[in-house]
């Protein structure tokens, strides 16, 4: 039987989504200038243990609490947990633009002061009443493609690299979902100092591609 895709979704997923993702580099950037990221293995293990240390036990669970109803205390304790002015700028510049898209999509706009990207995409995929397991699939591919896609500017590596790292990190987001869903309340919370160490430096980087 085969398995019915909302293409709304890949919309939301695509890296065309008018929001500037491919302006940041979530910190990779700073990884790259310090020495920490140097070639296609490095990256793919930065990039593994920020989506296992950070995204899935902070963005990601909180992003399907969203699905469930976006609220301003799930977006303030989003924006709250950003460890940085580059990374917590980030969220709120691609929510912002997100959501100034969404009535042109159907779907009404977050009144809030400041939108954090997760609570954007989590009314639009709410409203279009996409399953939040597929919700989460689809921001945890779009966020690996994203970091994919700064590595082979930043370090620079090759497209096969690229490829190859998207076959490998791919697989893994099945189990990270897994994990996503179990992360209680009382265990929210971002592990990832060398990303927030790295990050602050970035903002006074001397030469850089990418706003964080």
């Amino acid at each position: 039987m085969a398995t019915s895709i909302d293409p709304r979704l890949l919309q939301l997923a695509s890296p065309v989504l008018p929001v500037g993702a491919y302006s940041y580099s979530g910190g990779l950037e700073a990884a790259v200038e310090a020495g920490v990221v140097v070639d296609a293995a490095t990256a793919q293990q930065w990039i593994s243990d920020v989506l296992e240390y950070s995204v899935a036990r902070m963005e990601a669970p909180i992003l399907l609490r969203m699905m469930k109803g976006v609220s301003e205390d799930l977006n303030q304790t989003f924006l709250a947990s950003r460890e940085t002015a580059e990374l917590r700028a980030e969220t709120v510049q691609m929510g912002f633009s997100l959501n100034k898209l969404l009535p042109e999509l159907g779907v009404a706009r977050l009144e809030m002061e400041e939108v954090s990207f997760p609570a954007a995409f989590a009314q639009a995929a709410a409203s279009w009443k996409i399953e939040p397991k597929a919700a989460l699939i689809a921001y945890l591919w779009s966020w690996v493609e994203n970091q994919v896609m700064a590595a082979i500017k930043a370090v620079p590596l090759g497209q096969t690299d690229g490829q190859r790292m998207l076959l490998h990190l791919g697989a893994r987001i099945e189990e990270t979902v897994g994990q996503v869903e179990m992360v209680r309340d009382e265990d929210l919370g971002n592990f990832a100092p060398g990303l927030a160490v790295l990050s602050s430096r970035h903002e006074t980087q001397y030469s850089r591609l990418f706003r964080s």
